[in-house]
């Protein structure tokens, strides 16, 4: 299962297994629109940079520049020009994102050019994307995002984007890349930055996926620990992309049941 943002979604009932020490508590924190944000940081947009800097809702804001203040019908938007939903209503909010966010989406578009004929793409901090491969005509449904009927014929087998011969299926899978692969750039900033400030803590590092981050500590250490979270996120922003006004906030909780979060 994957949330609206790609990540693997974890089941409740496992999230209900997961309690903390007697005296210690989980401080749980997810990573706010983390994908825009890294798009914003990336391209240097600008609009959606100034937008990811404000304290405000990002989807918010975006909607309010671009759609009518219709916050999910922006959200949309972004993600669909990140995941490469590009027909339909996909089509239509595109191009009011490229109207307000023209550098952001010529970014992904030149991602995507890329990988439709076949060549590399890189993170923002230079780890290149597989090269294509072998496959069938198949093409991936990354993200939650379906293929068309054009591009999976009935009795296809999935095979990842990269592998894909469909030049769209690659096109897709390299526009994605460039924003998650800069985003998992600087999630291993974050980790070390945040593993560097629990050094000399009872803190623990348990868990890391996509945009959440989980800290198992006692209860007195709880608000450093969220304290040198945020720390940790702004110092992998300027490590990652440089100095730029993009912020990098999460929305924190401090639980005995990591159910509790959600």
């Amino acid at each position: 299962m994957t949330n609206g943002g790609g990540g693997l979604q974890i089941p409740k009932v496992i999230r209900r297994a997961v309690v903390a020490d007697p005296g210690w508590r989980l401080v749980v924190a997810d990573a706010d629109q983390m994908e825009p944000r890294v798009l914003a940081a990336i391209s240097r947009d600008p609009g959606l940079m100034e937008v990811a800097g404000r304290e405000s809702d990002l989807y918010q804001s975006v909607s309010d520049r671009a759609f009518s203040g219709d916050r999910a019908q922006a959200k949309l938007a972004v993600l669909g020009a990140v995941y490469g939903q590009t027909s339909g209503d996909g089509l239509k909010n595109l191009a009011a994102l490229r109207r307000r966010f023209p550098r952001a989406v010529a970014y992904v578009d030149d991602a995507a050019r890329a990988g439709e004929e076949g060549r590399l793409v890189r993170t923002w901090l230079g780890r290149t994307c597989p090269p294509a491969a072998r496959g069938t005509d198949d093409t991936t449904e990354e993200a939650g995002i379906p293929a068309t009927d054009e591009e999976q014929p009935d009795g296809g087998q999935w095979v990842p984007g990269y592998a894909s011969t469909n030049a769209r299926a690659r096109g897709r899978f390299a526009r994605n890349f460039v924003v998650q692969g800069s985003a998992a750039d600087w999630a291993l900033l974050l980790l070390a930055a945040l593993r560097r400030s629990c050094a000399d803590l009872a803190a623990e590092l348990v868990f890391f996926q996509h945009d959440e981050v989980i800290v198992h500590c006692p209860e007195e250490e709880t608000e450093t620990v969220v304290a040198a979270i945020r720390e940790a996120a702004a110092l992998a922003g300027r490590l990652t992309f440089g100095e730029t006004p993009v912020r990098f906030p999460f929305t924190t909780a401090v639980v005995e049941c990591y159910a509790d979060a959600k």
